[in-house]
């Protein structure tokens, strides 16, 4: 039934449905459940340690014999500059004190870089059918090595310079992450909380930048959103708050809670979190951070800062959803990937026939 197999064909799946890395949120099991009902399950990898990695690659292939994703994160190692550090302290203080928490710490830890030498050596230990790269794309040795292990290489792109530099680094497919995506933004480069395209502009002019196959992200989450993003030329489509409500995701009860009753509003873009723009719920926090900025740390030290606040408070709580999360429904993930299909088939065929898309 669908109308451009590029996807399918590059990635070896049935159905060009690729499930959000979301690290926390998309466990073993949901990936599992994804790729065994024909789409991409995939694991955000970015902050676990070796043993760790080849843990979540076993549980994979005892779940599933079908193609599955490992998401990374490519960013430098941070260096917050004493001063930095300093005033984003005495801007965080008043909350502290109103929490009854320690002092905020001045010992940042040492994170990252994102994507280095022991990660690139336990890929090509475990071999996954498919790697994808957020906030960039490692050097081309890198991909050149991964891409002769037989592994497929997807990259995040929020504009169109972006999508340019993946297909010139090696990478086999491309996601245009929309501006109504939740979760980070998969910008190259650190980005303010206002600076973004939507999906409806974005995945058109990307189609047009680049060769490879397009895989449309932000604000999909039933089959006339998926239909929409193949009528702008893309390959596929990746889903993630649409999964945050399945039932093999590890949503915390807090956040499925307020998915439930989630509206278009709830959510916006901001780095008063982890240092790096990220779509979020509207908060007490996000908000007043907003209105009187500091510099913040480098990505993801910040995370160190506001965690405390996050864990203590719900005014302070960090909830990624995206703009479409109204529509999310609560089902196993297997029957939601089958349920997108048939949606998806509908309004296909509504279209060849002339007659009005289904509701």
């Amino acid at each position: 039934m669908w109308p451009n197999r590029r996807l399918c064909d590059l990635l070896k799946i049935e159905h060009p449905i690729i499930q959000a890395p979301m690290a926390g949120s998309a466990t073993p099991e949901l990936a599992a459940a994804v790729s065994n009902a024909g789409g991409l399950g995939s694991l955000g990898c970015a902050s676990m340690l070796p043993d760790g990695l080849r843990n979540a690659a076993r549980q994979m292939r005892a779940l599933t014999g079908r193609p599955f994703n490992l998401n990374f994160f490519v960013f430098p190692r941070p260096d917050t500059r004493d001063a930095v550090l300093t005033r984003v302290i005495e801007r965080l203080r008043p909350y502290y004190e109103e929490l009854s928490l320690d002092e905020p710490s001045r010992r940042l830890p040492p994170i990252g870089p994102g994507f280095d030498e022991e990660k690139l050596e336990l890929l090509l230990e475990i071999r996954p059918p498919v790697v994808s790269f957020h906030f960039g794309i490692p050097d081309a040795a890198a991909i050149g090595r991964l891409k002769h292990a037989g592994i497929a290489i997807i990259g995040t792109a929020t504009n169109v310079a972006e999508a340019r530099k993946l297909a010139d680094g090696g990478a086999d497919a491309v996601i245009a992450q929309g501006w109504e995506a939740g979760g980070h933004r998969g910008s190259h480069a650190p980005n303010g909380p206002g600076d973004g395209v939507g999906t409806m502009a974005l995945v058109p002019q990307v189609v047009d930048a680049v060769e490879l196959p397009v895989i449309a992200a932000g604000g999909i989450a039933d089959g006339r959103g998926i239909a929409a993003a193949f009528a702008l030329g893309a390959s596929g489509v990746q889903i993630g708050t649409g999964f945050l409500s399945c039932d093999e995701a590890g949503t915390d009860a807090p956040r499925r809670a307020l998915i439930r009753t989630a509206t278009d509003m709830d959510t916006m873009v901001t780095d008063v979190f982890t240092g790096r723009a990220a779509r979020a719920r509207r908060t007490r926090y996000v908000l007043e951070m907003e209105e009187s900025r500091v510099p913040l740390p480098d990505f993801p030290q910040m995370v160190a800062l506001s965690a405390p606040l996050s864990d203590a408070k719900e005014d302070f709580a960090f909830h990624l959803y995206g703009q479409a999360a109204a529509l999310n429904r609560e089902l196993p993930a297997g029957q939601l990937v089958r349920t997108l299909v048939a949606e998806t088939s509908e309004v296909f065929d509504a279209l060849s026939t002339g007659k009005t898309t289904p509701a």
